[in-house]
């Protein structure tokens, strides 16, 4: 049995293996469906949706539906995140994984535009909606579902484990994608191939799904549960409520520094410098996703290492250590990807993307989890994430490429961007307190 030091519960080795895998599972499935998604939206959506726009309208608009998913987001880290905190743990994490895994699944049997018309394209907006609806909350849910089962010492690198589904789920759906683009022709391909990825969703439902059923509900929710009875009795018999220190704005401010700093990373070096190396460096499309394959197997070192260090030295300093260092290696890394050289490219990409994203997301899940008090802290930890992340990643790609586009195709621009989002994630640690090893029964958030 382990026995978490701060806390008052004991957690079994096998109950925190199962909840490990299921999180894996359901952030493995989040990001395949991330992946699965885009690259059928820039493939074959302009074509199977929106057959009667030109190649480029077509494209935008299939990316627009794209974009319908992040908004959805926001909404579901409330909606979900409340239910996680009222109702559980354990039951918000099937409803998450049930509603990504059936409305990714749908999207393989929706017909196309020459078919039904407009109500194809509906149809698929109204399913990304439903996608992005349940995966506001599944990472955040999992990651605080995996911090509260573990105990003290090793929380960093068990919650990191969770991190490991992002590479998972990226290679796993690149490779579905690969085999298929290999190994059907291109009529095939809009006819029914682009519907076998949708499908394999399915299957990782099921098992994500069968792995959930035999978990037990987080002892911290337990724990909570019995916290706010004895405040409610507290009040009733002397008609006065507890009082507390007023907290939780600065934990939210800095948890959202943190995944700023983090997801606008991530959306420069993993989506738009993809598109910088083709259209400015006019290099081949498979040196940036070789990188990018690269960097996600490294990645299976990268972050359960950097989910230790941070057990053992404490997350606000590595945190310090890894934004500090890209933002200095911001500028040497990008004069070796405009160097055109292939291998020179390759590694100042992959080191690039282990230590400003994977590293960094390493440290994530735990982080949040500690920064907020069990009452509200599934709801807490999915808003920073889906907020920051939705901003960083949604307008750092645009902003890199209007800005590279009005001063001649030149890499300075971003390298400025990555030295901000560094830098902002690098101040929101300097002025946070060190939350490593924070009891999670506390209600209250930490500062």
């Amino acid at each position: 049995m382990q026995k978490n030091s701060s806390t008052t519960y004991q957690v079994e080795t096998k109950e925190l293996v199962k909840v490990a895998a299921s999180g894996w599972l359901g952030t493995a499935m989040e990001f395949m469906d991330f992946q699965l998604y885009s690259l059928a939206a820039a493939i074959v959506f302009n074509k199977v949706f929106f057959p009667n726009s030109s190649p480029a309208m077509g494209l935008i608009m299939s990316m627009g539906t794209y974009g319908a998913g992040y908004v959805a987001r926001l909404i579901g880290a409330y909606v979900f995140g409340r239910i996680g905190d009222k109702m559980g743990r354990r039951t918000v994490l099937f409803i998450t994984i049930t509603l990504m895994g059936l409305a990714s699944t749908l999207i393989g049997f929706l017909p196309t535009y020459q078919k039904v018309g407009i109500l194809a394209p509906i149809g698929l907006v109204i399913l990304r909606i439903f996608q992005g609806l349940g995966a506001g909350a599944e990472i955040s849910g999992a990651g605080v579902m995996v911090a509260e089962f573990s105990k003290v010492k090793n929380r960093g690198l068990i919650g990191s484990l969770v991190c490991l589904g992002t590479s998972s789920g990226t290679l796993l759906a690149n490779l579905i994608w690969s085999i298929i683009l290999m190994n059907i022709s291109e009529n095939d391909l809009l006819v029914w191939g682009w519907r076998i990825p949708f499908f394999a969703s399915f299957v990782v439902m099921i098992v994500a799904i069968l792995i959930r059923i035999f978990v037990k509900e987080s002892p911290v929710m337990v724990e909570k549960k019995k916290l706010l009875l004895k405040e409610r009795e507290h009040i009733e018999k002397s008609g006065k409520p507890i009082k507390t220190e007023k907290k939780g704005r600065k934990s939210f401010a800095v948890a959202l520094g943190l995944r700023f700093g983090q997801a606008g990373n991530s959306g420069i070096l993993q989506t738009y410098l993809t598109g910088f190396i083709v259209t400015v460096l006019l290099m081949q499309k498979t040196v940036a996703t070789n990188a990018n394959i690269i960097s996600s197997l490294i990645s299976f070192i990268t972050i359960p290492v950097v989910g230790y260090l941070g057990d053992k030295f404490g997350r606000r300093k590595l945190y310090m250590i890894l934004s500090l260092a890209m933002a200095v290696y911001a500028i040497p890394m990008m004069m070796m990807i405009n160097s055109k050289n292939v291998v020179v490219l390759t590694i100042g990409l992959v080191i690039g993307l282990n230590v400003g994203c994977q590293g960094i997301f390493a440290l994530e899940n735990v982080t949040l989890s500690e920064l907020f008090g069990s009452k509200n802290r599934v709801t807490l930890v999915s808003l920073a994430k889906e907020i920051a992340g939705v901003v960083a990643t949604g307008f750092g790609p645009l902003i890199a490429a209007s800005w590279v586009s009005a001063v001649s195709g030149s890499w300075i621009p971003v390298a400025i961007m990555l030295i901000i989002f560094s830098l902002s994630t690098f101040f929101s640690s300097y002025v946070s307190e060190d939350v490593t090893g924070r009891d999670l029964n506390d209600l209250n958030d930490a500062m």
